[in-house]
């Protein structure tokens, strides 16, 4: 694909136009698993606060949220996902449309620390756990106690986050959401939650 055809086509707003930046594997799986674009939009301009604003995306596939979130604000976003050949190509697109302010990490999440970041959006990223008519491919492990565990590891990160830190959650029962966490907004169309830390947990006593 030219240059130019890839700017006219993470800049659209229909999904169908923006997914021919993939290939066709990856646009068949976009009504299921990558976030449509004027979901990214709303959420994105929800979590940017500021100039800089460093944005996680945890499990981001061939990152569309975070070029969309880069190309309509100001933050700095930063995708997280397991699958090598999903991080290659979301990254790919990144470089080649020159986009300085996104980037694509190949790990897990259990590795991440979240204090490194601003503000988090969660696309309901471990449900592949549960499902296996959700599998993308089989190029990972799936079990409930791995669902267990990013869940954990997810809401200790952001129970440790600053006051005032912000997150999006997309579809999914939001337990990755730890107390302390306030619902500011909702778009039940969209299946879109906006949240922000309001309170810190108080420890149990002994």
């Amino acid at each position: 694909m030219k240059p130019l055809n890839l700017l006219e086509h993470i800049n659209a707003v229909e999904d169908c136009r923006f997914d021919l930046i993939y290939p066709q594997e990856i646009r068949e799986l976009s009504g299921v698993h990558w976030t449509p674009v004027k979901v990214a939009r709303r959420a994105a301009e929800f979590l940017v606060v500021a100039p800089g604003t460093r944005v996680l995306d945890v499990g981001c596939g061939p990152g569309k949220f975070c070029i969309v979130g880069a190309l309509g604000t100001s933050g700095r976003f930063t995708g997280v996902e397991q699958r090598k050949n999903l991080c290659e190509l979301g990254q790919g697109v990144i470089d080649q449309a020159n986009i300085s302010n996104a980037r694509i990490h190949h790990g897990n999440i259990s590795e991440v620390d979240f204090s490194h970041f601003d503000a988090f959006y969660l696309f309901n990223p471990f449900e592949e756990n549960l499902a296996e008519n959700l599998y993308i491919d089989e190029s990972v492990r799936f079990s409930e106690a791995l669902y267990e565990e990013y869940v954990e590891h997810v809401a200790g990160q952001l129970a440790m986050a600053p006051m005032g830190t912000r997150l999006v959650t997309y579809c999914g029962v939001c337990e990755e959401v730890p107390v302390g966490y306030s619902c500011l907004d909702a778009a039940p169309e969209h299946r879109l939650k906006f949240w922000k830390k309001t309170a810190s947990p108080r420890l149990k006593v002994k």
